[in-house]
């Protein structure tokens, strides 16, 4: 099996130490960048499977940074929060984050979101459907690759958003609710609750919809969850 890559940004050079030396400890190949610009070099030039991304940075964010990032790569990334603040977790999410954690923080709790994280992305790349390209209307997910189409013109989706939509389409007229979207996409062991869910959602149709306040793909029942409409 490869080695797994991770990046870890955060300007305080003890907790990137801590971490890279705890990563290592697991065969992990770690770099580390200490601002925002210098994080954005390292996701440009190199292919990793994690970014740890701390939210206060010099130069760039962390959330100018993954919006950055979410422009070109997939890649899983976890923002690291300095307070237990709702806002920043719903930020890190909306600018296409995958989990964060608050600091201070247990770096077993790290090294557990980051294999849970790790285990998702391995069962996602193994297509259990069968169905390599899963077509509804001018839609096309084409299940290997990870990418989505339509009317033949692909449409950036970070990691979260396409699971959120392939489960969808796979089960077309199927009404999830936001607990059982929750737990199918983000694990039983995700600590976020359920506005996750809808902060995906409404990317995902600012996305893929002409008119997001008028959904063609991704409605709501109301009371309910979520559904794909099948055409």
């Amino acid at each position: 099996m490869a080695t797994r890559r991770a990046l870890v940004v955060d300007d305080e050079k003890l907790i990137v130490k801590g971490i890279r030396f705890s990563l290592e400890q697991d065969d992990m190949q770690v770099d580390c960048a200490y601002d925002g610009e210098e994080a954005l070099e390292y996701a440009r030039n190199n292919e990793y499977d994690i970014i740890l991304l701390d939210v206060m940075l010099p130069k760039f964010t962390g959330f100018e940074v993954c919006q950055q990032i979410r422009e070109f790569s997939n890649v899983p990334i976890i923002m690291l929060t300095a307070k237990d603040d709702d806002m920043d977790k719903i930020l890190g999410l909306e600018y296409g984050a995958d989990d964060y954690i608050t600091k201070p923080f247990n770096i077993l709790e790290v090294k557990a979101r980051i294999k849970a994280i790790m285990r998702r992305v391995d069962t996602k790349k193994v297509n259990t459907t069968g169905q390599r390209e899963i077509v509804s209307g001018m839609m096309r997910l084409d299940s290997e690759g990870r990418r989505c189409y339509i009317a033949d013109k692909e449409i950036s989706l970070t990691a979260k958003e396409f699971e959120v939509l392939e489960l969808l389409l796979l089960n077309p007229n199927k009404v999830y609710s936001r607990d059982e979207l929750l737990k199918l996409i983000w694990g039983t062991d995700y600590p976020g609750d359920v506005r996750t869910v809808d902060v995906h959602i409404r990317r995902l149709r600012e996305k893929i919809e002409e008119n997001p306040s008028e959904p063609k793909y991704v409605h709501t029942k109301w009371g309910v969850g979520y559904y794909f409409l099948n055409e």
